[in-house]
């Protein structure tokens, strides 16, 4: 049976256009933000273009056609096609490729793992990885192009516009604690006023040069090529900023549905980009001197502190988009067992996507600061940007065409045809990025490849330690003559309950073992609870239990969360009552292994990979606080582990 592209849960929005303005607040804010920057990159960046007649209606066709083809064409009609039960994002479409189901269970029994399906897997930490990499350029970037606009208002502010960027760095990381609920209820209208403004000016300039809308003909940026052939092709690094956020249209979908979406694009936010960058065009024709900061440039001279405080206002916003994108990237990693566990605290009694994570954060924020701190301005932080977006595009092309292929059956002709037109355009993007490397595209790469490494050491090293402790715990024969010397009442029993957390669900635990080998007593009610996360963000309600009678006082509990959920097991403790499951809180203990990782000789990870694995373990969030387990009813017993 061929299996069609899903339809995602659209939420429930009664009032599209309030739905559509919230959306703006979220999605769109890093879209939003980037004529601060894009075009004047173009002129005054890395690979500057001459401010010549033809040169700006064939880069302006760029910008215009590339907004048309990769976020209309490919993110709004073709990858929010791709939703994991309504969400997406590119560990939503990882997980829609079944790589991660396919590598656990290979893992599992010890088998080697399927060629593809590790491929698949690379790839999408690869890109996750990259937009790590975005998290920490995007806030500096967008924040100090703003400030920089005083600078356009009077030479004299000049000094004071790292220092202030710098307090807003700060001050924007130093709130994440308090979550971003009471201050999202306004991020909408503000991004809406942004929008509004930015058309208003881009109509300024347009009306200053008309001759900027022939710019809407694709001809002009065929031209463009045409006439600089080879040495034409870096712009198109600078020309990928124009593109920054696409990602989030598609990572956003599950919070407001693919048509608040679509409405807030081509009703308010596709309109008014175009308009900004056709307004920038038509002064640096009148203009050419206007290039250093076109945005800026193209407002009244009247207009220029209220628009710094407003531009300071959407990239502060931005920012906070991407700061909340990278906490929740973070937080699915640690549920689809690519990172330790981490402190996760929620912000929100009624929102359960709005959380917080201090490593994380304070992390991103002495990231940022040395950014801005080295660079100093935004045409040089531009060189380092672009390089991950425009990998992450081409890695999320290559997702799709493993879901195209591989769980919708589409046909290689078909495959081709789509994904192959957004795959060349994501690929002279990037290629174009790569050009960049020497002026700042490197620090991407290094974020990028730093997170990488940690997530597939981690991985891997979690695979191993799985079958280390299979090899050391009970199989299912030894479970069966454990459960056969209990009927016998060879084992002596006490009073109380002892979960006993087990990482499959078969099997006996080996803190079970440990317990008998060193106390020789078991509880009189003994549960094996077993937490599994799926490919999915959500577990549906009849899949989060499932209770087993295995003997007398033995049984086996499987809960499942999806990999956009936190599991907690005294929850799950209650839920199992509803299935029969006698449970008293007071009278349990729950019983975890803390192991001791030990580097051995043997076919598994390098050595340096298997000592940061060891040091990653002793840094993880403990158990106890992860699964949510009163600290004075657990007992961890150690283990030394060889992998």
């Amino acid at each position: 049976m061929v299996e069609a592209p899903s339809t995602p849960t659209e939420p429930a929005h009664p009032h599209l256009a309030a739905a559509a303005i919230a959306a703006l607040g979220v999605v769109f804010g890093d879209l939003g933000t980037s004529p601060l920057y894009a075009l004047h990159d173009t002129f005054v960046g890395a690979n500057p273009v001459a401010v010549t007649h033809e040169n700006v209606l064939g880069i302006l066709s760029l910008f215009v056609w590339s907004l048309i083809i990769v976020v209309s064409g490919k993110y709004l009609a073709l990858m929010m096609r791709a939703d994991n039960h309504g969400e997406g994002g590119i560990f939503a479409l990882l997980a829609l490729t079944g790589a991660t189901r396919a590598t656990a269970a290979s893992d599992r029994i010890g088998a080697t793992r399927p060629r593809m399906a590790t491929i698949v897997l690379l790839l999408g930490v690869a890109g996750a990885a990259l937009l790590y990499g975005d998290g920490v350029i995007t806030p500096a970037i967008s924040v100090l192009s703003a400030v920089e606009g005083l600078g356009v208002a009077t030479k004299a502010l000049d000094p004071y516009v790292v220092p202030l960027t710098v307090g807003v760095l700060i001050a924007l990381f130093a709130v994440q604690p308090y979550g971003s609920g009471r201050i999202g209820r306004v991020f909408g209208p503000v991004l809406g006023l942004w929008f509004i403004v930015i058309a208003a000016i881009g109509m300024w300039g347009i009306a200053r040069e008309p001759q900027v809308l022939l710019a809407f003909s694709p001809a002009y940026g065929v031209r463009y090529f045409t006439a600089n052939g080879w040495h034409g092709f870096p712009v198109l690094g600078a020309v990928v900023l124009c593109l920054t956020g696409g990602e989030a249209l598609y990572a956003d979908m599950g919070h407001f549905g693919r048509k608040p979406i679509r409405v807030a694009w081509f009703a308010l936010a596709f309109p008014s980009l175009v308009l900004s960058y056709l307004g920038q065009g038509g002064i640096l024709l009148t203009d050419p001197a206007a290039a250093n900061n076109p945005f800026f440039h193209a407002a009244p001279a009247w207009s220029l502190y209220p628009l710094v405080a407003l531009a300071t206002a959407a990239t502060v916003i931005a920012s906070q988009g991407l700061i909340t994108a990278v906490f929740s990237l973070t937080s699915q990693a640690v549920q689809l067992g690519l990172s330790p566990r981490l402190r996760i605290v929620h912000t929100s009694s009624q929102e359960i996507g709005q959380i917080y994570l201090p490593s994380v954060n304070w992390a991103l924020m002495l990231a940022c600061l040395a950014l801005v701190l080295n660079f100093r301005s935004s045409t040089r932080l531009a060189a380092a940007f672009g390089l991950a977006v425009s990998g992450t595009m081409a890695i999320t092309t290559l997702l799709f065409v493993a879901v195209a292929r591989g769980r919708w059956k589409w046909g290689v002709a078909r495959t081709l045809t789509i994904a192959g037109v957004f795959l060349l355009i994501d690929l002279a993007f990037l290629g174009a990025n790569l050009l960049k490397i020497r002026d700042g595209g490197w620090i991407p790469l290094v974020i990028g490849g730093i997170v990488f490494t940690l997530l597939v050491t981690w991985q891997r090293g979690r695979a191993l330690l799985r079958l280390a402790n299979a090899e050391g715990a009970g199989a299912p024969a030894d479970c069966d003559a454990l459960l056969a010397s209990i009927r016998d009442g060879s084992a002596a029993r006490t009073r109380g309950t002892a979960v006993y957390m087990h990482g499959v669900d078969s099997g006996l635990p080996r803190t079970l073992l440990h317990n008998l080998k060193h106390n020789r007593v078991l509880h009189e009610r003994v549960i094996f609870l077993t937490v599994l996360t799926l490919d999915i963000p959500r577990a549906l309600p009849e899949q989060r239990i499932a209770v087993t009678v295995l003997a007398k006082g033995f049984w086996r509990v499987v809960a499942k969360y999806g990999f956009m959920e936190e599991p907690n097991v005294p929850d799950i403790m209650t839920r199992a009552e509803a299935h029969g499951l006698p449970f008293r809180r007071a009278e349990t203990t729950y019983f975890l292994g803390r192991e001791t990782i030990i580097s051995a000789p043997k076919a598994g990870m390098a050595r340096w990979r298997e000592r940061l694995f060891s040091v990653m373990t002793r840094n993880a969030l403990p158990a106890t606080a992860y699964f949510g387990l009163p600290p004075n009813r657990v007992v961890e017993l150690g283990s030394q582990v060889e992998i």
